[in-house]
């Protein structure tokens, strides 16, 4: 981590002139983003904010405070206690997750103390790859010292759940605007997602709720100048908001769907905050009502036979204007080779589509996975009788 930050900031005094600092992905580039707005005075976040936001356990903390009535219980815990299990005196199923993590990296549904053995195994083999770094930066920044020395690298909460979705906004100069929902919608049963979908279908007050819940927590937490995206789940068994997490940063994973609805992407919000400028409100000049971010997975292991050939893409490119396709397998791998993956499948391709609603759009995306060959030989899949 401290030769990332001399290489970044070696590379602006190289440069000679720098106007704004920027990033969409997770940890550690927001992270340098304070970190250099601080050293050559930019417009930004400030590094405690920001990591208020990444510190998963903090961060529960901090919204504890405003908002506790839409948060799971949770508990941070050392997975290299043998005793973690017993200290949480939580009853399963919970989930457990790093303090800091990307996407669901060590993420975990647990069901019983023998599943919850188990996975901490694995825990434990992985769980440095993103604490040792996250942690050099609460030790030597001034960051409460509570926080840079936990043993506690990881957080067990009781589940939430129900309809999914990301409220995308910002903070200029203190004051938090709300310009976007977006659903995350799941594959049945699983916990992986199938889709990101914009606009949300959730009635206006669900979304109105949700936006005084995301200004309440992060006025608290003290975000500024900074965009943001916050995942919810809206349980409409009882009537209620739970807030997942908070992201200090636009989603990548929705840029392209922005464009197809508004004619931009959320790109400008970014970039007009680090430019000290108040963004522009977001109009509906795109070519489609609605679109979305559709994720190609499977399920099961196994070593890529086939992906789809260019005239397979440029037939749906001709078919379907706005389509896009990002393949992130190649022939000849193995699933296991990727990297960033959930804990339950692999994602083989994102496909981007819009449309004049919501059954067309579904209806596109099932005809374009119909012609769009990607075969996987299976490892160990049962025999079917």
């Amino acid at each position: 981590m401290k030769d990332l930050i001399n290489k970044a900031l070696n590379r602006i005094d190289q440069n000679g002139h720098i106007d704004a600092i920027v990033s969409y992905y997770d940890f550690p580039g927001t992270t340098l983003v304070p970190v250099i707005a601080e050293k050559y005075n930019l417009p930004g976040p400030s590094l405690e904010s920001i990591m208020k936001c990444e510190h998963k356990y903090w961060s529960r903390l901090e919204q504890n405070k405003v908002i506790s009535h839409n948060l799971p219980q949770f508990k941070a815990f050392d997975p290299f206690d043998k005793r973690a299990y017993q200290h949480l005196e939580m009853i399963p199923p919970f989930w457990v997750k790093p303090i800091k993590s990307y996407r669901s990296f060590l993420a975990y549904k647990i069901n019983s103390e023998y599943q919850f053995n188990e996975v901490m195994e694995e825990v434990r083999k992985h769980i440095n790859f993103m604490s040792e770094p996250f942690n050099y930066v609460l030790q030597n920044y001034p960051l409460p010292q509570e926080y840079a020395n936990m043993q506690e690298t990881m957080i067990a909460e009781t589940p939430i759940n129900g309809h999914q979705c990301t409220v995308e906004g910002y903070v200029y100069n203190g004051e938090v605007v709300i310009y976007g929902i977006v659903d995350s919608v799941r594959e049945g049963e699983r916990s992986s997602f199938s889709r990101y979908e914009y606009p949300s279908s959730l009635p206006q007050e669900i979304q109105f709720r949700m936006a005084d819940i995301s200004r309440r927590a992060i006025t608290q937490i003290g975000l500024n100048n900074s965009p943001f995206n916050i995942e919810f789940f809206y349980n409409n068994t009882i009537n209620q908001n739970f807030l997942l997490e908070i992201n200090p940063r636009i989603s990548q994973a929705h840029t392209d769907i922005f464009e197809k609805v508004h004619g931009t992407s959320h790109h400008t919000i970014m970039l007009n905050l680090a430019l000290g400028r108040r963004p522009k409100a977001l109009e509906n000049k795109g070519m489609f009502k609605t679109a979305s971010n559709f994720m190609h997975r499977t399920f099961y292991t196994g070593k890529v036979l086939k992906t789809p050939s260019e005239e397979e893409v440029q037939n749906l490119q001709n078919k379907f204007p706005g389509f896009i396709i990002k393949i992130h397998v190649k022939e000849g791998m193995h699933l296991n080779e990727l990297h960033g993956q959930d804990s339950y499948s692999f994602e083989l391709a994102n496909i981007f589509m819009g449309a004049k609603n919501q059954e067309e759009l579904l209806d596109n995306y099932q005809y374009c996975i119909d012609h769009l060959s990607f075969e996987i030989g299976y490892d160990d899949l049962p025999v079917l009788q």
